[in-house]
């Protein structure tokens, strides 16, 4: 087994962490729109709940035509190539959304930042998973979850303080007050700008990490992937591992996309399998806290800068709960971990429903609000891509991923696009009950379907599952 062999761990931390920059900037990208809400919406005089709804949901039609773009390439060009490019999209997109003058081209460039969004979430977790030894890697995967709670977190910091930059605006502010503000002419763009950094360093650091030990592998390139498995590993982990990678990969499959396999009964029951986790990590209703943190903590009652400062404690728990994980995930193992955190996330949503049902306070709700984070940033968050990273077959995983992504998108997509809509006519009670419902029934068919993964080799889950 491979946990006899001794790791270069520096080098494996440096490459997984420099491609999971991909996840902070994801995660960055994904928050940053909440906090600049309240700021850009008076700049373009946006009031009605459809636009409300495209300006915060644009960009996740990037993330849909990035995920859809990594079906066809990420086989084809391999995961580095596609995570270089992410990085200069990550980089214009700051640039212009910075200096849209339009609601068009502040939509044009999110657009293009979700781009690059869908591309780094569907292929930073890939490719740190396709680097790292079986032991190793629910950990090492978890590390991108990480860094994306950090760009959460950093977003949201970066938003207070910019926010609090404007003195003269007072607490009770009126829509064509804000407007006119410094933060409603010039704040919220630093708060898009600020990625610009991390971006650009992204960008270049991916020139410096290996491709794929698995992607070179597949593609016939087996000389170069020995020299970095030996690097990771050793010579005679690099043995190991090119052998039992090759095991996995059908005659005549190494060089081609297969999508025709993506047809076959087994992996179709994967591909299942794969969308519905996608969709219930959307669906449950997380997105909705993040996206809409502001409306939900105004409608319990808190001031927009009290309403700020709770955004923030957000990410700040966001980002220490992905510590749970690193500790549990290959201890305890991905099954029990997400059977827990659903039935905890179902009883805390039927909370938060009753808190405004019953109009108990913001306090109240905001404790709810961050258990449910709490729990969602635990299981939900990162399984979903170590899970996808795993239960798929060498010869088709970056194309199914790719899927599984694509339907993430979408169910994140269309919950964000139509939660203005949906809360107008529900109300907040029936609104957070319904999450509630949905993390139930995922509970009840994951406890059906879902196998244990943790401590097995991708080689092994290919013969297994695939």
């Amino acid at each position: 087994m491979s946990t006899s062999y001794s790791y270069n761990q520096t080098y494996l931390w440096l490459i997984s962490l420099t491609a999971a920059l991909g996840g902070f900037l994801f995660g960055y990208d994904w928050v940053v729109i909440g906090g600049a809400k309240p700021f850009y919406e008076p700049y373009f005089g946006i009031t009605s709940a459809a636009d409300q709804g495209w300006g915060t949901s644009s960009a996740l039609v990037g993330c849909m035509i990035g995920a859809g773009l990594c079906i066809f390439l990420s086989d084809a060009l391999g995961r580095k190539r596609l995570l270089i490019a992410a990085g200069f999209l990550f980089s214009v997109s700051a640039i212009g959304t910075a200096l849209a003058e339009s609601f068009w081209s502040f939509n044009f460039y999110r657009i293009l930042g979700g781009i690059a969004m869908g591309v780094a979430l569907n292929l930073s977790p890939l490719y740190i998973s396709e680097m790292s030894p079986a032991e190793k890697r629910g950990r090492m995967v978890t590390i991108n979850q990480l860094l994306i709670m950090f760009g959460v977190l950093l977003a949201q910091l970066a938003n207070w303080q910019i926010s609090l930059l404007d003195t003269e605006i007072g607490d009770e502010a009126t829509f064509a007050q804000i407007a006119q503000s410094w933060n409603g002419q010039v704040g919220w763009r630093w708060m898009f700008g600020a990625e610009l950094l991390p971006a650009a360093l992204f960008f270049v650091l991916m020139f410096f990490v290996p491709e794929s030990t698995r992607w070179l592998i597949k593609n016939g390139q087996l000389e170069k992937a020995r020299m970095v498995l030996t690097k990771i590993g050793g010579e005679s982990y690099a043995t190991f591992s090119l052998k039992e990678t090759q095991s996995t990969l059908k005659k005549g499959d190494e060089s081609q996309v297969n999508l025709k396999a993506l047809f076959h009964p087994k992996i179709l029951k994967l591909l299942a399998l794969g969308i519905f986790l996608a969709f219930l990590q959307q669906w449950s209703g997380i997105n909705v806290v993040i996206y809409y943190a502001a409306d939900i903590f105004q409608a319990a009652g808190y001031n927009l800068k009290q309403m700020m400062l709770n955004i923030v404690v957000i990410g700040g728990v966001m980002v220490a709960s992905v510590f749970v994980t690193l500790a549990t995930v290959d201890k305890y193992g991905r099954k029990t971990i997400l059977m827990i955190c659903l039935a905890a996330m179902t009883l805390l949503y039927a909370g938060i429903g009753y808190s405004f049902y019953a109009d108990l306070g913001g306090g109240i709700v905001v404790v709810l609000v961050l258990a449910n984070v709490m729990f969602y940033s635990i299981s939900l968050a990162p399984l979903l891509w170590v899970l996808l990273s795993e239960i798929f077959p060498t010869r088709v995983r970056g194309a199914a991923i790719s899927i599984g992504a694509l339907a993430h998108w979408v169910g994140n997509f269309t919950l964000t696009y139509f939660f203005p809509v949906i809360k107008e006519n529900l109300g907040w009670a029936n609104n957070f009950w319904l999450y509630g419902l949905i993390c139930g029934f995922g509970f009840f068919v994951l406890w059906k379907l879902l196998p244990e993964t943790k401590g097995k080799s991708l080689e092994e889950l290919d013969r297994e599952l695939g």
